[in-house]
């Protein structure tokens, strides 16, 4: 749980009535994103109140009316989901900076500029970005916002999309790391172990992140990973 000292509020009003939980404002924004479902983490104290600042705790009778429930936990969740988020301007900035640069790396990775088949270096982005005035809602997770983004990156910036898909085949000596890298970075269509102990498998990976995917395969299997983009 987080420290009572560095907990904010999270508040839902229905029925004319107040109910308020004290949250950390960095995981309650990861539930209210659809990041993270640990509400346990998120809560300072297992308690609903009317007025957290008083401390003065909600009635259970009100409670189970408007939520259908006394349990802590989902009685929080559907705060979160639902309701405000009270944070300072510090952390409000914070949050925004930490969105814009999960947008940046969204972008970098699965766009690539179609006159040259590379990624946008993320400098780049961010530059075009500036330039114009997109604005990042820090209560918003970067994959619900990257469609309008995009369309005001455009007339700045070449923008593709690109998935490539791509054969891949892991030595059995280095099966179980590289097995997990490709995980990490792709999504994977098809796979089979093979009479031999190795892996293949046939993938699909961002264009952005073709090169630092073949790099860390490479890296993982001493150069023995053989890839084939199809």
């Amino acid at each position: 749980m987080v420290k009572l000292e560095d907990a904010v509020v999270a508040r839902l009003s229905s029925h004319s009535t107040t109910f308020e939980i004290l949250v950390d404002p960095e995981l309650a924004m990861a539930v209210k994103s659809g990041q993270s479902d640990d509400i346990r983490g998120v809560l300072a104290l297992d308690k609903v109140f009317k007025d957290a600042k008083k401390g003065d705790k909600a009635a259970d009778e009100m409670v189970q009316k408007v939520f259908g429930t006394t349990d802590v936990l989902k009685v929080a969740e559907e705060i979160l989901r639902r309701g405000e988020i009270q944070v300072t301007t510090e952390q409000r900035r914070q949050m925004r900076e930490q969105r814009l640069r999960q947008v940046i790396a969204l972008i970098s990775k699965r766009a690539i500029n179609p006159q040259t088949g590379t990624p946008h270096p993320p400098a780049r982005i961010e530059s075009a970005m500036e330039t114009a005035r997109v604005h990042v809602d820090e209560f918003k997770s970067a994959e619900e916002q990257l469609p309008s983004i995009i369309k005001a990156l455009r007339p700045l910036v070449p923008l593709k999309f690109e998935i490539r898909r791509i054969a891949v085949k892991i030595p059995a000596a280095y099966t179980g790391k590289a097995q997990r890298v490709v995980k990490s970075f792709a999504t994977v269509k098809q796979e089979q172990w093979l009479n031999d102990g190795s892996w293949a498998a046939v993938v699909e990976v961002p264009a952005g992140i073709q090169a630092e995917f073949f790099d860390k395969l490479n890296e993982l299997t001493s150069g023995e990973a053989q890839t084939k983009v199809l």
